[in-house]
């Protein structure tokens, strides 16, 4: 792969190099800790894996993280799972998240950035936001809620869902939300795993230039829900509270200073779901500690974000990319929050936020950047993004064709940009690899793993591999690694997701490449990845190749071991609006992936479908249609919760018991 592709499609000059705060936190650490003072990015990498307890403290230090009371160590026991983080160190999360309003400054300045589709960005100031906390900290101690009690929300990405989450940490209590377009049975999988005492929820919201009345699904979930103590309306399309519901506005309308409980560093934060595809979701909890020392990390040292920047990236409330988009005010950074369709009332909407808000770091998904290059969106020559100095994308690898684009668009109209593919998980709510500020892009790659981060291929022995594909694991312990997950009391479902295959090492579940020099290629899950006579392909690949014809849409290629020991590969597609599968678009497609990629990989059959289905964050479901491609009768081979159109999925349970 490096030997391929050896050129950098972007180089940072010196002056961005130097003016990082990475750069600066090197010549720091090279003082004070011993880190090494030459070398770069990589030689600060190699000391940050290797010498663990000084990095992390280093972090601590740089960023001035408050505790309330001291740590005894950095790292009391090392083993995974049950690392024990700062062992007898309290803080709050919260407190770090306010602390940019101490200063009277910048306390009219905009803390939040607030858009949706039919109104120009309200500011929410930090003196401001500061205050609706500490009066909604207030109330919710009122109403009995204590440290550990968890705190729901059925939000949109709004304000309110931020101080919610604020609210609920200086408080010293767990948080936890969904998205107001998952159904109530969606919600009830997740919600009544952990039992929340207060429900925070809208009337509705807009999306697509239309409301939707959420009502009748608030009332479902008071139902389900017996442990509510409180249910807080918010009126979002403007109707009256229902009977025995708070009023928001009453709840926040004290002039309050914020309180903050000083709790364990690995005091539970908040609780994130796992997408859910084949059971309940997996519960996730993350610490204060974790999560405040790995965001500080990724979003002022990776992310380079200080007070001067506008952070906004497109995402939901039901996504960890939310929970670590309002981690941007730890380093005093306006976030943006956009609430609202992605393509309304055009494709390019997410662009047209970026200006409207002047964004520096834009974040979005590999699948917004890919149909903005199919709709002929011109970003950077039709709105002014001349503020925008990184476009960031995750959810899915970022094809190259996706890094061509993206520098193409902005080297023609306002020169060139950061483009920073990066990957991680909801399980971290964080990233393994990816944005470097100081480092080349080259197309197709991540730019390297990310500090801290013991970041390797191996393969099924447990053997390192370089510039070949292996699993992705780490071999170190990360600060925001789940200190559980929810009812599971002998972390028996915690250690089969991620330890059971190499012992004491996490297995992400991904296939990567790390090149040899430094930068990370994802291949795609490494549980769905295709293997034709022991040649692997990550299905990332297919999709970049397939999606590049103008008559797909999107599509689907599940590999499928089949009980007399042969391997059925069927690639599913949804074709653009006038397209027809005929002879001739199923020869380009099998010679397109034959030529660009492999003879071995080309599909065995090529099947027009109405729709590709995605869980309700948006991925492609390929496990669960491959067990339904093998004969697992739906029930079983998917939560039917988890998904956005469980319809559609009954083609392919039909297709497989024809196959059987």
């Amino acid at each position: 792969m490096s030997s391929a592709n050896p050129s950098p499609l972007w180089q940072p000059d010196q002056q961005r190099i130097a003016g990082a705060q990475v750069t600066r936190f090197q010549a720091w650490a090279a003082e004070h800790h011993g880190a090494p003072a030459t070398g770069g990015y990589e030689a600060l990498h190699r000391w940050s894996v290797d010498e663990l307890d000084t990095f992390w403290k280093a972090v601590t230090e740089w960023f001035d993280v408050r505790f309330s009371t001291p740590y005894a160590r950095v790292l009391g026991d090392r083993s995974m799972p049950g690392a024990q983080w700062f062992p007898g160190a309290t803080l709050n999360y919260a407190e770090h998240a306010l602390r940019a309003g101490e200063d009277p400054a910048r306390a009219d300045a905009p803390a939040i950035l607030h858009v949706d589709e039919t109104h120009d960005p309200t500011p929410l100031t930090w003196s401001e936001l500061r205050r609706q906390v500490g009066s909604l900290a207030a109330e919710l101690r009122g109403l009995g809620v204590r440290p550990g009690d968890r705190v729901s929300g059925y939000l949109p990405n709004i304000p309110e869902a931020v101080v919610a989450l604020l609210a609920t940490a200086a408080v010293g209590a767990v948080w936890t939300s969904c998205a107001p377009d998952f159904g109530a049975r969606s919600v009830l999988d997740r919600f009544q795993q952990v039992e929340p005492v207060v429900l925070f929820t809208v009337d509705g919201y807009r999306y697509g230039g239309k409301e939707h009345d959420r009502r009748d699904t608030v009332a479902e979930l008071r139902r389900e829900l017996p442990t509510l103590r409180a249910v807080v309306h918010i009126p979002l399309l403007g109707t009256p509270a229902p009977e025995g519901a708070l009023d928001w506005s009453a709840l926040t309308a004290a002039d309050t200073a914020p309180v903050f409980e000083a709790v364990p560093f690995d005091h539970p934060l908040w609780v994130l779901y796992s997408s859910g595809t084949t059971g309940l979701p997996k519960a996730i909890v993350q610490s204060q500690g974790g999560i405040l020392v790995e965001h500080l990390k990724q979003v002022g040292l990776h992310c380079d974000l200080g007070p001067d920047d506008r952070f906004f990236w497109y995402t939901s409330t039901g996504w960890m990319m939310w929970n670590f988009l309002v981690s941007g005010l730890l380093t005093g950074t306006t976030i943006v929050l956009y609430d609202g369709s992605p393509g309304y009332p055009d494709t390019a909407a997410q662009w047209r936020v970026a200006e409207r808000t002047g964004a520096t770091l834009f974040g979005t998904s590999a699948a917004y950047v890919m149909a903005c290059r199919k709709a002929d969106v011109h970003p950077a020559r039709d709105f002014d993004l001349s503020r925008v100095q990184c476009v960031a994308t995750t959810g899915s690898p970022l094809p190259p064709d996706g890094f061509r684009w993206l520098h193409d668009e902005f080297a023609d109209a306002s020169g060139e940009v950061w483009i920073a593919s990066v990957s991680g998980g909801t399980d971290v709510c964080s990233c393994f690899a990816g944005a470097v500020p100081t480092l080349p892009v080259h197309i197709g790659e991540l730019q390297a793993p990310c500090l801290g981060t013991d970041l390797q291929a191996w393969d099924a022995q447990g053997k390192p591999l370089v510039d070949e594909v292996g699993e992705l694991v780490v071999t170190n312990p990360m600060p925001s690694m789940p200190i559980r997950f929810w009812n599971d009391p002998d972390g028996s479902r915690y250690h089969d997701s991620y330890f059971d295959t190499y012992p004491g090492v996490w297995r992400h579940g991904d296939w990567i490449t790390l090149t040899s020099r430094g930068s990370v290629v994802i291949h795609g899950r490494s549980d769905s990845t295709l293997n034709r006579q022991g040649v692997r392909m990550g299905s990332a690949d297919i999709y970049e190749v397939v999606e590049r014809l103008p008559e797909i849409r999107e599509s689907l290629v599940i590999g499928a071991e089949q009980p007399d020991g042969g391997y059925w590969m069927p690639l599913f597609i949804h074709l653009a609006p006038g397209a027809a599968l005929d002879d001739d678009l199923r020869a380009r497609i099998k010679e397109t992936i034959r030529e660009q990629l492999s003879p071995r990989h080309v599909p065995d059959e090529v099947i027009e479908v109405p729709a590709i289905p995605h869980t309700l964050t948006g991925k492609r479901i390929e496990v669960p249609v491959k067990r339904l491609l093998q004969g697992t009768p739906l029930e079983k081979a998917v939560n039917a919760g988890s998904v956005d159109n469980i319809e559609l999925l009954r083609f392919y349970e039909r297709l497989g018991r024809e196959r059987a």
